[in-house]
Formats: C-alpha cells, sequence, structure tokens
C-alpha cells in the first residue's frame, strides 16, 4: 500500500543512522519496549421484528501488540487482531446467515496497526502506518471501538503543539479498513480506497475546547459519495456554586460535493447540549440535527456510530430526509458500578415525521486492574421508520 511505501524512508534513515551512531541503543529499544493484549469475549441478543429468528452472537476479540521503547525519538509499533465466533447464530454480514439478523462481528485476522512514529519532545509527533484515528467525540472519524474488529486507517498523521493550550492534527488517508473485516466477501465492506485531508485544530480555554475542523474525503470506490466536511465545535463546563458545573457542546458543520461526489450532497448539521454535572453524576438534554432535504442525509461513515443516535444502530446511515435526535442522558456511581440511561426521539428533519424512540442503559464495573465487565441493553420502538428492536450485551474484557 502507498502508505506503507512511505513508512520505508523514515525507518531506512533510522535504521542508517542506526548502524553509523549507536546500534545496541537500537537493541535496547526493541528489547525495551512495551506488549499491549487487549481480549473482549461478548454475548450480544437481537430480537428484530424485521427477521422472525432471533441473533444469539457469542464472539471472543484478541488483540496483541508490541511497542518499541523511543530511539532518537522514533518508535515502531504492530498490533494483530483476531475475531472468532464461538456461537455464530447471528448474521456477521459476511457468514450468509441471513435468517438472523446482523451483529456486525465477523470472523477474521488482520495486521490492525503496523507503522512507524517519531516525537520530537517539544510538540511535534508524526505517525506514518496502519493507525488509530479518534478524532474529537469521533462524531466525524474514530475507530468504531464498540465493535470487535475496530476500523483502522493507512495514514500519515502530523500532531503539531502550539503553545501551551493549541493543537494542530492533519492526516492524510489513503485506505480505511473497516469494521467488517479484510475477510469479508465483499471488498467494499473490507476496506475503501480513499484520498482523505483530515484537518482539526483547537485551541483550550478556561470555559472550553474551540475546535475548527476539515474533512475532505474522495471515495475512489464510491466516488459519488465524496465530499468535504467544513465545521465549529465548542464543547466544556463552567463552575455553578459548589458541587455543581454547567455543562454544554455547541457544533455545526456544512457537508457539499468534492471531488466527483454528487451534486445532492449538501446537508448541514447542528448540534445542541447542555447540563450538569455533581461530582461524578451528569445529566444533560441535547438535540443532535442531521440535515436532510428528500434526496441527500447528511452522512458520516467514519465516525463511531454506536455512540451516536442510539445503541440500538438503527441510524447508522442517515435517511434522506435527515434526522432529528432529542435526548436526555445520565451517568454516574452506584458504589463501583458505574451506570449510564438515556432516552431518544427521532423524527426527519425534512417533513417532519415521527421516526421512533429509544430507551438504552448500561452498568459497567473494572476489577482486579485490568477487567471490565459490561451489560447493555437498548430498546427502539419504531414510528415510521424500520422496526421494532432490542438487544442485550453482556462482555467481559482484558487490557494489559
Amino acid at each position: 500500500m502507498r502508505t506503507f511505501r512511505l513508512a520505508l524512508l523514515p525507518l531506512a534513515m533510522a535504521a542508517a543512522c542506526a548502524h553509523a551512531e549507536e546500534t545496541t541503543s537500537l537493541a535496547d529499544a526493541f528489547t525495551g519496549g512495551k506488549i499491549n493484549i487487549d481480549s473482549r469475549i461478548r454475548y450480544e441478543g437481537v430480537d428484530d421484528d424485521a427477521i422472525t429468528r432471533d441473533a444469539s452472537a457469542v464472539t471472543l476479540r484478541n488483540r496483541l501488540g508490541y511497542k518499541t521503547a523511543p530511539w532518537h525519538g522514533f518508535t515502531l509499533f504492530a498490533e494483530l487482531e483476531d475475531v472468532r465466533a464461538l456461537d455464530e447464530s447471528y448474521n456477521s454480514t459476511g457468514n450468509g446467515r441471513t435468517q438472523y439478523p446482523v451483529v456486525a462481528d465477523p470472523e477474521g485476522s488482520e495486521w490492525n496497526q503496523a507503522g512507524i512514529g517519531w516525537d520530537s519532545g517539544k510538540g511535534t509527533q508524526f505517525i506514518v502506518g496502519r493507525q488509530r484515528i479518534l478524532l474529537d467525540n469521533q462524531r466525524f472519524i474514530g475507530n468504531v471501538g464498540w465493535r470487535q474488529n475496530e476500523q483502522t486507517f493507512d495514514a500519515f498523521t502530523l500532531n503539531q503543539k502550539i503553545g501551551s493550550s493549541a493543537m494542530f492534527r492533519y492526516s492524510f488517508i489513503d485506505d480505511v479498513h473497516r469494521v467488517f473485516g479484510n475477510e469479508h466477501p465483499n471488498p467494499l465492506a473490507a476496506e475503501y480506497n480513499v484520498a482523505g485531508h483530515l484537518l482539526n485544530a483547537s485551541q483550550t480555554y478556561a470555559s472550553g475546547t474551540l475546535t475548527a475542523y476539515g474533512y475532505l474525503v474522495d471515495n475512489a470506490d464510491l466516488p459519488l459519495t465524496s465530499n468535504k466536511t467544513l465545521g465549529v465545535r465548542f464543547a466544556g463546563a463552567h463552575p455553578l456554586s459548589e458541587p455543581w458545573k454547567l455543562v454544554y457542546a455547541l457544533e455545526f458543520a456544512q457537508q457539499r460535493d468534492w471531488r466527483n461526489g454528487a451534486d445532492i450532497i449538501d446537508a448541514d448539521y447542528y448540534l445542541t447540549e447542555f447540563g450538569a454535572s455533581r461530582g461524578a453524576y451528569t445529566g444533560k438534554f441535547g438535540r443532535e440535527q442531521l440535515g436532510g432535504d428528500g434526496h441527500y442525509g447528511f452522512q458520516t461513515p467514519f465516525a463511531t456510530l454506536h455512540a451516536f443516535n442510539g445503541w440500538a444502530d438503527k441510524f447508522l446511515v442517515t435517511p434522506v430526509n435527515g434526522l432529528v435526535d432529542s435526548y436526555v442522558a445520565f451517568n454516574g456511581p452506584i458504589g463501583k458500578l458505574q451506570w449510564v440511561a438515556s432516552y431518544h426521539q427521532y423524527d426527519a428533519d425534512h417533513g417532519h415525521a415521527d421516526y421512533g424512540s429509544e430507551w438504552d442503559a448500561s452498568l459497567s464495573y473494572a476489577f482486579l486492574q485490568r477487567f471490565t465487565a459490561l451489560a447493555k441493553f437498548a430498546s427502539y420502538d419504531a414510528d415510521g421508520y424500520s422496526t421494532d428492536a432490542d438487544k442485550i450485551w453482556l462482555s467481559l474484557e482484558y487490557k494489559y
């Protein structure tokens, strides 16, 4: 891949310097590195009125990675990922079991990450290779970490710290390795060949962080979807009378056609969110609007979509009439347990039709430093869009 060919240049430079200067130090960088392990076993059950049979998916995901210690600022990293189905009573989108609802966790093994990084120690960093890219709240660019096979990118990334409170990030992305895995029978489900420029600049103030961004993506595999998204976001908190804080987020973006994108790509995005926190407890209400005009709805195909518009995943693709998600959400602790609960009301942006509503709730428990247990539930009540669905998850994760 083009990105990995680019990675050979700094790697060759590092190797040349090692031969000329400090061969033993380079050896120490390899022997003094860090192993990472991330294993998760999960049950996902789906009852969807659109399909007579219920899904019962038990999957095991393992990641094994290694990152060298720094050598003249350089590090090498690599990570393997493997997903196995212990109970395959579900439609993975690639196993042909269409009699069941979809659980998008196909089996497969692949290189999840691999590349080279450099850190100047003075605020400049770059990464070349297959990598995670997480921008802001991952509404537009993320790793879809909820799925067993996460989304990673073949990319060049530059992070530049400016002063003590500003950051500029730029990524050129070449390939998008999607959550369906590189062994998927549909090559477009496995990956997208793109030429994408991701620009993100942020400035932190006492009251929050102001971010301006531009994401310009030319999709060679689906050229009519090529688009540019330009936006601004402000999110933060303001102290009230102790121990209360006001929390808020405001965001606006425009999406238009780019390169060979279809002329119909023309939609806006709005987010308004306010709430209050008291210690470890937070409550908030918000309204997220993904514009639509009956021909095109605002799309975020590289986002961590499960985190938005309900855990039932009914709106992974925005309808052509758009989406207005009005929600309330609460979270906090019960002893050592962490709980989250939310309610969503969904409507069309264009025409204002009622789509439906959803309840979500979860409980998680971290123990023995490296383990996390999770129970999670989503219930979507359709009213003019899609069908009723209930989902439940039980998982245990180990990280080292």
